[in-house]
């Protein structure tokens, strides 16, 4: 398990533009079974080498950053995302009904740092929120949590079929999700 993205791992735009569209493919298939949405306003994406040196790669292309300093400061921030041995992260999404007032929509979602779980098998592990996104009046719309497995939690998801989900149990938010067999093999990769 890569625990770290360094400066050799990322192309950088000169030599990344003209291999993109493969690139990208790759990842969004990568993706698609470590997207979870969790009712209709939730959605968490787990990350791991590959997702977060996409995401990278993207960020100097988007904003032209070729500069070593400027390359170096994105791996930087990207890697505290990066999960530890024996960790799962994910971005976690809050998503705003079209229209809605988005102080007021997120608002209900104060306090989700204590109610988000993965489920594995009989194992419960509470989401841990990186601090600074939530204040006791507010909350970003975007989170980032890791999910420390312990022995038994990572064993039981190694194993197939064992069933995999996401669970929320806000007192405004209650929702959960079982997340695909594929799913569950892409994250045992992870911690392998």
């Amino acid at each position: 398990m890569r625990t770290s993205i360094d400066r050799r791992d990322i192309l950088g735009p000169r030599r990344y533009v003209p291999i993109r569209d493969e690139y990208r493919a790759r990842v969004i298939a990568l993706k698609r079974p470590r997207r979870v949405i969790v009712g209709d306003r939730v959605s968490l994406v787990f990350e791991n080498f590959d997702t977060l040196s996409f995401q990278i790669e993207e960020m100097l292309r988007a904003e032209s950053l070729v500069e070593e300093a400027q390359i170096q400061a994105e791996i930087d921030v990207y890697n505290s995302l990066m999960p530890a041995p024996g960790e799962l992260s994910a971005t976690l999404f809050l998503e705003n009904p079209p229209g809605a007032d988005a102080r007021v929509e997120l608002h209900r979602f104060i306090g989700l740092d204590e109610h988000v779980s993965l489920i594995i098998g009989p194992h419960r592990v509470r989401a841990k929120f990186e601090a600074g996104r939530q204040e006791d009046d507010r909350i970003s719309a975007v989170q980032y949590t890791r999910y420390r497995l312990g022995p038994e939690a990572a064993a039981a998801l190694a194993v197939p079929g064992t069933e995999l989900a996401v669970e929320i149990d806000h007192p405004s938010y209650r929702h959960r999700t079982v997340l695909s067999e594929e799913a569950r093999a892409s994250l045992a990769r992870d911690l392998a």
